[in-house]
Formats: structure tokens, sequence, C-alpha cells
């Protein structure tokens, strides 16, 4: 994070003063810091905590030091400063962390070094130690402007026998051009400040009642004759915070404090590239998953109650709950599925299960998927059926899955369009014959090499031949539907990764599942003629059969999110008074 955190001090003698500061840099240290450096002047201790290297190094001088420093030094010259506002010693080295991850330093030491900051670290001090001062005097207060940058400001008291009121007045403020990000992190600074404070009045009240105990300031005071206030507060003026803390690492604990507050605040908050609404699949997605905590709350209140026991496996809108412990099918990248280890899927991607089965068997097969039509799978090995529906799955929106990945019976296909079977399972022979479902037959083969090894790794295909027939097959000649022809286009141009084709794919449906929406809100909400139905579908490119029919397909996986949104925009009297 590009800001300066700082502590800041009110002087009963000199006013507002900055004690110790820590800025963030990019670039080389500043002259003095790091450059002027030689391995007879520096000492450095050396510490690791959290990724970053935290580093004490002798400046070649200091703004602080007063006689060291160039008359054009932006700090003040030392007969302005007491031991109130002095924080690092004459020759003091300052301190210096390494962010190794970001090649970032955070350095420390009473002032800035560049006279610009310094001037505006020096405005921001005094702003918060006079007239920038929340209800109380003690508390947290946002001001700035652009010219000289935004400020978070917190003011504390610390505890002080010696002083007027018995406390002194300080401040940490943390300054940054950036307005929105600073109160953004409000909360953050907030927490974080207050806790570095509560810890500073913790040591000082620990001395203050130490010091109090062994000799009482407020009866002495006032059994003191009068004397001239001016005169009395020139000998308490000159306490040092590490003197009322009793601390002598203090200034080390803020460096580590205060650089660990920049890179923190700096990490928390990063930017997203919002790409508008969420897309169909994912409010399917969100649906399904509301379903499945509702139905895991049931089961969780009807524990008492009797398990029915069923030999066919539950599916609810594409996930199977009971049958494959290792189902992924309603969200692959959802994190929170606790999936049992598997070894890789035999079936990678789309354009590897073409070159696999052969162009015309695959354009069958994915011709029949993208209709909406039972897809079969017999085969011994269920991870192959697995796999091969894992890939299948996904030239379909989420809502038109409804998957059973291996069963020991046949399925009908209004429980589910994929269907994995064990070999000897018998299938209805109206079903063989139907032009509404494909099988696909996965037998061993009797030769090694029925089709090229594409790669070394793909050795356990060989042991395979796979067969695919349907009732109604697709001529070769046969147009398609159009986004049919456009994911073969895309399988077949080697120029195209794996990743890019995907890619495309998700683009297909996004435009396909557009098109359905619209037919949806014509037909189903307006209920508009036939002949205009027509006329839409020839203006969406979707006038052919297998076009219409993929669209009605495509239709029953609208979200109920979509559906219900449109049916309260009909039925709102704003809706029927425009129609009117």
């Amino acid at each position: 994070m590009n800001a300066i955190v700082a502590l800041c001090h009110f002087c009963e003698l000199h006013g507002p003063r900055t004690l110790f500061c820590t800025e963030v840099l990019h670039s080389p240290l500043p002259q003095g810091t790091g450059n002027g450096d030689s391995p007879g002047q520096s000492e450095q201790a050396e510490e690791e905590e959290g990724g970053i290297q935290m580093s004490s190094r002798i400046r070649s001088h200091s703004p602080a030091e007063g006689a060291s420093a160039d008359s054009s030094s932006p700090g003040p010259k030392k007969s302005d400063m007491c031991e109130g506002c002095r924080s690092l010693a004459a020759g003091h080295p300052g301190y210096v962390s390494h962010d190794k991850e970001t090649s970032i330093k955070y350095v420390s030491h009473q002032h800035p070094n560049h006279p610009q900051l310094f001037s505006i670290v020096r405005q921001a001090c005094v702003r918060s130690l006079s007239c920038e001062v929340c209800p109380g005097r003690e508390g947290p207060i946002f001001f700035g402007d652009e010219q000289h940058g935004f400020v978070f400001s917190h003011t504390f008291f610390i505890k002080d026998s010696l002083a007027r009121g018995f406390q002194r007045w300080y401040s940490i403020i943390t300054i940054m051009m950036d307005r929105i990000y600073l109160i953004n992190s409000w909360p953050f600074l907030l927490g974080k400040i207050r806790g570095i404070i509560d810890e500073l009045q913790c040591k000082a009240l620990k001395v203050f009642e130490a010091e109090q105990y062994g000799c009482p300031q407020r009866a002495q005071r006032m059994n003191t004759a009068f004397t001239p206030f001016l005169h009395q507060r020139n000998g308490n003026a000159a306490r040092s915070l590490t003197s009322l803390t009793n601390d002598e690492n203090l200034w080390a604990c803020l460096h580590t404090s205060f650089a660990w507050l920049l890179k923190a605040c700096g990490s928390r908050l990063t930017e997203k590239l919002l790409e508008g609404a969420p897309t169909e699949d994912t409010l399917v997605q969100m649906e399904k998953l509301a379903d499945l905590k509702e139905e895991s709350e049931g089961w969780d209140g009807s524990e008492g109650e009797e398990e029915k026991s069923s030999t066919q496996p539950d599916v609810v809108e594409g996930r199977e709950l009971t049958k494959s412990p290792t189902d992924t099918s309603l969200m692959s990248d959802c994190s929170s599925w606790n999936v049992a280890p598997r070894r890789m899927s035999v079936f990678r991607s789309l354009r590897h299960m073409r070159q696999v089965l052969g162009a015309s068997a695959f354009r069958m097969l994915a011709w029949h998927v993208l209709m909406g039509n039972q897809v079969i799978w017999k085969a011994r090995d269920a991870d192959l059926v697995h796999s091969a529906f894992n890939i299948l799955r996904t030239m379909l929106p989420v809502g038109c899955v409804r998957i059973i990945h291996y069963s020991d019976h046949y399925e009908e296909a209004y429980r589910c369009n994929f269907l994995g079977l064990s070999p000897h399972v018998h299938v209805p022979p109206h079903i063989l014959s139907s032009e509404f479902a494909v099988l696909v037959e996965v037998h061993t083969a009797t030769r090694c090499s029925l089709y090229p090894v594409l790669f070394d790794d793909e050795q356990p295909l060989s042991k395979y031949e796979f067969v695919v027939t349907s009732g109604s097959p697709v001529a070769a000649d046969r147009v398609g539907p159009t986004i049919l022809n456009k994911i073969e286009a895309a399988l077949t141009n080697q120029n195209l990764s794996v990743d890019v084709v995907e890619q495309c794919l998700v683009c297909l449906k996004e435009e396909w599942m557009n098109k359905v929406k619209v037919l949806f809100k014509f037909t189903k909400v307006d209920s508009r003629a036939k002949e205009d139905t027509q006329k839409l579908l020839s203006i969406l490119g979707a006038a052919e059969e297998d076009n219409v029919k993929l669209l009605k397909f495509w239709m029953t996986g609208l979200s109920k999110t979509y559906k219900s949104h449109l049916m309260s925009t009909v039925r709102s009297p704003t809706s029927s008074e425009s129609r009117n």
C-alpha cells in the first residue's frame, strides 16, 4: 500500500511534532539510507518474520541530528527539539525491512527524507493534533484533500505523572492519496491501530502507577507554592515516549507494527473484474446447491424416522447422491464437495474423444447429446463411463444435465439423459430401435491397436473397442444444428489449443442460451402466434428443424430465477399498462 504511517506528539514547548514514521519504497533506498553504507560502518541485525527481512543500517545523515544535517534538510534543527520531540537518537541507524515477495522496502525514521513528503506529513501531524479532532479529543477521524493527501488519524493520551493533567497527547496517522481505498480500509486500520495504542497505553499506565505509588504528584503539586506556569513546565516537557513506557525497544517494535500494517492493508483488498450478470449455468448451480442444502437439512431432521431402502440411485437435477462417491457433476470446480481421490480420467477433452471414436461416430453421439436424447454407455470400467460423461456434459447447459453414472438396470429417459450401465444389463428393444436414444458399447478389443495410439499415456484405451449405434443414425450429409458444426470446426482446427476450444464452447453455449431466453419469453410468456414465432426463429438464425429441437430442449435448462423473474414482470401492473 502506497502510504505513510506516522506517530505524532503534541509537545508542550514546541507544539505538534512527528516522532516516528514508516514509508513504502518501491525503488532503491533514498540517499543515506543504503547507498552510503560501508562494511566498517554498518551493523546489521536481521530477523525474519512473515516474509519480511528486518535490518538496521547506519545512514550518512539523519534530519534529526541537526549538526550533521544539511541546511536544506527538511527536518527541524536540534535547538527546536527536546527529548519529548525526539525518537531516534543522534546517529541512530533507523530501520529498513525488505519484503522478499514483492521486493518492497519499508523504511522507518523520524522524518521523511523527501521534502515534499516531509511537508505532507508535517501538515497532517499539525492538523491531527489541533483542529481535526473528534469529540473528547480521543478517537479516529478522517480528513484531507487531493493536494495534500487523505489522512486517517487516531488521537490518544499517554499517562505521565510529570505532565499537565497527568497525560500527554499523541496521534497515529495514515496518509495516502487514494481516498476510496483509505475509506474502505477504515475498519481494518481502526482495529489494528487501536491495538497498538492499547499496548502503548498499558505500558505507560504501569509506569505511571509505579511512579504515583512511589511519589504521588497530585498532593505534592497542591502543597507547592505558586510559581509562574512557564517556568514550572520547562522542567516537565522533555520526557521521551521510551521513558513513559519503560521500553527501550519501543521504536523497533513500532517499526515492525507499522511495516506489517502497511503490508497487510495493501494485500487485504484486491481488484476483481466483474463481467456482468451471472450466467444461466451459475444461477442453476446456485439453485441446485440450495436444494441440496435443504435436502440435507431434511435428512438431519428425520434421523429418527425409518430409512427408505431403494435399489435405484437418487438423482437430483444432474447430481447423483448415493451411487458414485466420486461424483462432482454439480459443480466441477466447487471445492466444497468431499471427493475421493480417483485416477486421471480416460477421456481428457472433446477433441480427444473425437480422435478415439472417429469423426462419424462422434458426430452421431454429439448430435444426440445436443438434442437431449438419452445417451447410454455400456462398459465394465465405471471410471471410463464417468470420464466420458464428464466430457460430453460440457456441450450442454448445466440445467439440461441429468446423470446416472453407473447402474445395474435400465432407467427411463425422463430420469436421466446420461446413463451408464454394466455390460450384462438388458436394454429394452424399443429403446435400441428408438430415434431418441444412442448406445455406446465398450468391448474388449481383440487386437491391441484398433486405432492409433495418440500419446504414450493413452495405453489404457488400446484395450477397448467403441461401437456407437442408434435407431436413427445421423446421415453424414445432414446439416445438423448450427452449434454442432461450429463445435466440430473448433475441434478440427489444430491451431486452437484445448483451453481455447473450451472457451469457444462456453461462448457458443452462452450465444444459444440467449436465443433460448428470447424464444421462451416470446412463446411462453407473451404467447405469440405460431407465424410470429417462425419469423423470430428466422431472425435468430435457428429456423432449421434441428435448431428448433435444440432450442426447445435447452429451454428446460433455464434457471428458476430467470423464469420467475419474467413471470413476475408480466404480472406487474406497470407491464400491463405498457402493453395496453
